[in-house]
């Protein structure tokens, strides 16, 4: 009945993959930023507030990054 509706599906190895490439899309900003508070200014908790900042700042990003990543075209 709907056989564009098979084209235009992702595979499971696609969905991990592009998934995978989100999550260090946002975890990895909040990481590198956390650790140089920490190594630059010694101290542990503005490093881990900065981080946690990124990080939601990062995920606000997340929606648009996922529609222009997960979308098969």
């Amino acid at each position: 009945m709907l056989p564009d509706d098979k084209k235009s599906k992702l595979s499971m190895q696609e969905i991990i993959l592009r998934g995978t490439i989100i999550a260090v899309i946002i975890t990895v900003p909040s990481l590198v930023t956390f650790v140089i508070v920490w190594i630059l200014f010694n101290d542990l908790v503005m490093g881990a507030i900065l981080g946690v900042v990124v990080h939601f700042i990062a995920m606000g990003f997340s929606l648009k990054i996922s529609k222009k990543i997960l979308i098969k075209k």
